[in-house]
């Protein structure tokens, strides 16, 4: 906790579990997806920062899981029955960095 004597304003300082990072190419496709694909988009990365990927993993609805063959090392997030989020994980010391590399339809 962090007392500014100045203002006279209480703030609690909340250290984020995880940092999302997202690539030039999902920047891109974020700007073409439904409003309502953001939106869930959103709610998925808030959800990590606050309290780690570990524990949104533990949410069914979201689908997560590691991938296969040429995707090996990444992990997929469904964000609708048709959109998915692609990333990978990086450690660096007490913070997770979250990669977004991918957001895009997924075809069936």
């Amino acid at each position: 906790m962090v007392i500014d004597r100045y203002s006279k304003l209480l703030y609690i300082k909340v250290m984020k579990k995880a940092e999302i990072v997202f690539t030039k190419r999902a920047m891109k496709e974020i700007e073409k997806l439904p409003k309502n694909i953001v939106e869930a988009l959103m709610i998925w990365t808030f959800s990590v920062e606050e309290v780690g990927i570990h524990e949104v993993r533990k949410i069914r609805g979201y689908h997560d899981e590691p991938l296969h063959g040429d995707r090996q090392g990444q992990r997929s997030v469904r964000l609708s029955r048709a959109y998915r989020v692609f990333y990978s994980i990086a450690e660096n010391g007490e913070i997770e960095i979250i990669t977004v590399l991918e957001v895009n339809k997924h075809r069936y």
